[in-house]
């Protein structure tokens, strides 16, 4: 068993132009022996995004706090602390910080997948 904070995991920030102000942890994930899933906690600051994005794999997130947008079929939709989101395979998506505070959420997608 694995009880920690999410915070005690370091945060990587990703080198891409396409994310702006994100940083993400794998707090469960093959290092902790987990064979099917894969669980990160990604934040966004203010203004903040992830890459516009699409792959063959579905994942499950849930929006611990902050105020953000989803875009999912050409659309944006808002989320805030507690929604829950499922992104089926092959849909294209994005999230984005929309408050000032943090957007923190997390996501689990399974595993074999690249983890972060």
């Amino acid at each position: 068993m694995k009880i920690i904070h999410y915070t005690e995991v370091e945060a990587k920030s990703y080198p891409s132009d396409l994310v702006k102000g994100a940083k993400g942890r794998v707090v469960i994930g093959q290092a902790d022996g987990a064979k099917n899933f894969c669980m990160r906690v990604f934040e966004l600051s203010a203004g903040g995004y992830s890459a516009k994005h699409s792959h063959a794999f579905e994942h499950e997130v849930f929006v611990h706090s902050g105020k953000g947008m989803v875009y999912s079929q050409g659309n944006w939709t808002p989320v805030s602390s507690g929604s829950v989101i499922f992104i089926p395979p092959n849909e294209e998506h994005q999230l984005k910080n929309v408050g000032e505070e943090p957007f923190v959420f997390l996501c689990v997608i399974p595993s074999g997948v690249p983890e972060l």
